[in-house]
């Protein structure tokens, strides 16, 4: 039975993912294997929670079918009555020629909503795109309501468009997620989409015809959505007017263990100092098979086999900094939960069971001759309430462990996480790993790239038509202009303590660049995750640099589409 701990400890990841969506890319980012199990723990919980789901409306389509489905997390949601989903036909591959017909032939329908309330008709009317990237699409939709293709769309008299990923929420080319069924999830098919989208389209209620060669479109994504943003204007520049990369990951990269290090030199000096103390006094008693078996059993994991599999659950609350936000209905306290957790005083806690406080040196006894700082102390309590309160009784191993190869082995669509990491393992890497040895860390020695990427080799079996490679093709991403990726009206904004901005153009990797109106170059102060994407109803709501930036978008935005009228005028007059 749940405790009373372990339902508030839920409610607070209700909470999380309430906000912030689902989540899964992000932790599978941060977290690798683990991410997995953490994802499948919630997902137990929610099930319970929620009212049994009906079955999925049917709406008349566009061409006369009744079978376009409304889903029911469209329907339920408060989206649902402001921003019907519409769906636009699609090819499962768009490079078939030669292939034969078996996939040339087959087609999908991609999920996408629209934003008209400010669209003035004209023939310069621009059209500004939000990519969906890794996550349902319906999660973008308050970009659309009060965020920055709302923005731009008032400013200018245009239409705003949120257009779902393939494969992410609704956008299912495929009946399951095998290998092989992956194989068409790539940047390349995903690009494709867009273009021919952006090309084809015909907006339900709106007789102009509103596609890319006749209008301009203004492309905007964030994270991994905002490199494709600047892929797609380096791709398709013919199609692309303008894009806007947010957080933009342009860098691949096999090891990605910087993104700890911004976390490590940004946050408070004692909440960092108390997370390096903790990581350090565990590794070193883990490394002693006397006092390793003590240190996991505070945390409530003793019988946890692997200790990677115990030092990668440690890492999990680490995450929550990329959920801080300007503004606390987006983001989420849990950062500040966590450092206020390891900096409060010793409590006496009935659930951490055999400990005494020596209150004169300030230390809790675990074990027989073994003794703690109250930090390490506190950082167990907070795990034991916040994670292994989720597990049944004595199961910490099937929760928490992540060597057991059959646990990765189910292929069927609610299988959310095999999407983003399918897209880790093959082209984008970002194995979050230990930094190099003797640099200051807040995370284990023990997260190896051995570790973290063993997951690609569990969950993948190779198939048929395709095998993942041993290790991702991030050349793939790179050969698309890497850090020095470049174009007129193509926009590079990110956050100064983004745990992903050494992975942009913004990294202190990347060469440094002027900031103009044609090749905007920001770096918003303060900033942590595509913090520019969403917004204020009332502007004057919104911090002062968030202002700013949302004020600069909106000059160079206009400066673009003034371009762009002027060579209309001009083609019109030759």
């Amino acid at each position: 039975m749940m405790t009373g701990r372990a339902a508030l400890a839920l409610l607070g990841l209700y909470a999380q993912l309430a906000v912030c969506g689902p989540g899964i890319a992000d932790q599978i980012r941060v977290l690798g294997p683990q991410a997995v199990n953490l994802w499948r723990l919630q997902n137990q919980h929610a099930a319970r929670a929620r009212p049994q789901a009906q079955d999925p409306l049917l709406v008349q389509a566009q061409d006369g079918r009744e079978d376009y489905p409304v889903s029911n997390t469209q329907a339920e949601s408060k989206w649902g009555g402001v921003f019907p989903e519409h769906w636009f036909e699609q090819p499962l591959d768009h490079f078939a020629e030669g292939k034969g017909a078996e996939t040339g032939a087959e087609t999908w329908r991609q999920r996408y909503w629209v934003n008209t309330r400010h669209y003035v008709p004209g023939p310069d009317a621009p059209v500004f795109v939000i990519d969906g990237g890794e996550t349902s699409g319906e999660d973008r939709l308050g970009f659309l309501d009060t965020g920055i293709a709302d923005i731009l769309a008032q400013a200018t008299g245009g239409v705003g468009v949120v257009l779902e990923h393939r494969y992410y929420g609704e956008s299912r080319p495929v009946k399951n997620l095998t290998t092989d069924s992956l194989r068409f999830l790539n940047n390349a098919q995903s690009a494709a989409d867009s273009a021919n989208f952006m090309a084809n389209v015909k907006f339900p209620g709106i007789d102009e015809d509103l596609t890319a060669s006749n209008h301009p479109w203004i492309y905007y994504g964030g994270s991994y959505a905002g490199a494709r943003a600047a892929h797609m204007k380096v791709l398709y520049p013919d199609l692309v007017w303008g894009a806007v990369a947010s957080s933009g990951v342009t860098h691949a990269s096999i090891e990605n263990w910087e993104y700890m290090e911004i976390v490590r030199r940004a946050a408070d000096l004692k909440c960092s100092g108390n997370i390096q103390l903790t990581v350090e006094i565990v590794d070193s008693l883990l490394a002693n098979p006397v006092t390793g078996r003590p240190i996991k059993g505070l945390f409530g994991l003793a019988d946890l086999e692997h200790n990677e599999d115990f030092m990668s659950l440690l890492e999990s609350p680490l995450g929550h900094w990329q959920g801080r936000n300007w503004d606390p209905e987006v983001g989420t306290t849990g950062w500040d939960d966590f450092c206020a957790a390891l900096d409060g005083k010793f409590v006496q806690d009935p659930d951490m069971e055999f400990v005494s406080y020596d209150e004169g040196m300030d230390m809790v006894t675990i074990a027989e001759d073994l003794m703690v700082p109250v930090p390490v102390y506190n950082y167990a309590r907070y795990i034991k309430q916040n994670y292994v309160s989720l597990c049944p009784e004595g199961a910490v191993e099937e929760c928490f462990g992540t060597y057991d190869d059959s646990k990765y082995h189910d292929t069927d669509l609610d299988q959310i996480w095999r999407l983003w990491l399918f897209q880790v393992c093959t082209e984008w890497g970002y194995f979050s790993t230990a930094p190099p040895k003797g640099h200051p860390r807040i995370v284990s020695r023990l997260l190896t790239l051995e570790y973290e990427s063993k997951i690609c080799r569990q969950a993948y079996l190779p198939g048929k038509h395709f095998a993942v490679p041993a290790l991702p093709n991030i050349t793939a991403v790179n050969a698309l202009g890497d850090f020095d990726i470049a174009a007129d009206r193509l926009a590079i904004i990110d956050g100064e303590v983004d745990p992903w901005r050494p992975v942009t153009p913004h990294s202190d990797y990347a060469r440094a660049r002027e900031d103009t109106i044609l090749r905007p170059f920001k770096l918003i102060r303060g900033g942590v995750h595509h913090w520019d994407e969403n917004g204020r109803r009332n502007l004057l709501e919104e911090p002062a640099q968030i202002q700013m930036i949302h004020e600069d978008i909106v000059v160079f935005v206009t400066a673009w589409l003034d371009d762009w009228a002027a060579e209309r005028a001009a083609r019109a007059r030759a």
